[in-house]
């Protein structure tokens, strides 16, 4: 079977819910051993619970001294084969109305994050003799939103880096890539409708799928079966892209 992960170890950082947990369940069911990073440790271990080969890890990714003590205790222990930086939070508002405290929250888990786990892992990679990092991206990041100001930026700067990293480890044997997704149907998006459009929901949702020219929100099983194949060996000639995975969003719109 092709897209297979037997034998290998994965780390999917922001990993208890939403795309995260369907990248981490895919890896899973393709035979890895995955650990489920992410900020909330119950809901970690209740989505390690469900998978197979999977463990908990508690680690907030905006703090570079926690993610270079989890990520040493983890090398220590293990190799790590791929590492998908996923975590990632929400920010509204146009330059104007974005407070620095705002940019700085933003920044701090949507950038910094993937340079603190990045840094973290790379250099054993790079000493085992390879492996792949995979980020999460956005079409924001490439096309702007509108009244989505840092998270456009912060979406750039992942972009960014994962030229970056692409290239200053080509000859360490490290891919790595970036998904680009538009809007996708998680469990973040519905209680965003909920606190921000009570009892118009079901109205809003279809405004914002409908944003999309295939005309529906994507999945978040559509993204783990992206990546999948971006961390598998199948993909081994592929490198320094960003894929985006939006639905015609870009192109057809």
């Amino acid at each position: 079977m092709k897209f297979r992960l037997d034998g290998k170890t994965a780390v999917v950082t922001g990993a208890a819910s939403g795309i995260g947990l369907a990248i981490a369940t895919a890896f899973c069911e393709a035979g890895a051993r995955v650990h489920v990073l992410d900020l909330n440790g119950d809901a970690a271990a209740a989505a390690a619970r469900k998978l197979t080969n999977a463990e908990a890890m508690v680690c907030n990714v905006a703090d570079q001294a926690e993610v270079d003590r989890v990520f040493a205790d983890l090398l220590g222990r293990e190799r790590v084969d791929i590492l998908v930086n996923n975590a990632g939070i929400p920010g509204i508002g146009t330059v104007e109305s974005t407070t620095e405290a705002d940019l700085e929250r933003v920044f701090n888990v949507n950038v910094k994050s993937v340079y603190n786990c990045t840094r973290a892992v790379v250099g054993a990679m790079s000493r085992q003799g390879g492996g792949v990092i995979l980020n999460m991206a956005s079409i924001s990041g490439s096309t702007g939103l509108a009244d989505r100001f840092s998270y456009s930026m912060s979406k750039g700067a992942v972009i960014a880096m994962t030229l970056s990293i692409a290239r200053d480890y080509l000859a360490c044997k490290i891919r790595c890539n970036c998904i680009s997704p538009a809007r996708v149907h998680t469990p973040f998006v519905d209680g965003y409708l909920a606190a921000n459009y009570p009892g118009r929901e079901e109205e809003v949702f279809a405004k914002l799928a409908a944003s999309q020219p295939i005309g529906r929100m994507g999945k978040p099983v559509e993204v783990a079966n992206l990546a999948l194949f971006l961390c598998s060996d199948e993909a081994g000639f592929l490198t320094g892209v960003d894929y985006p995975l939006d639905g015609g969003f870009l192109n057809l719109r």
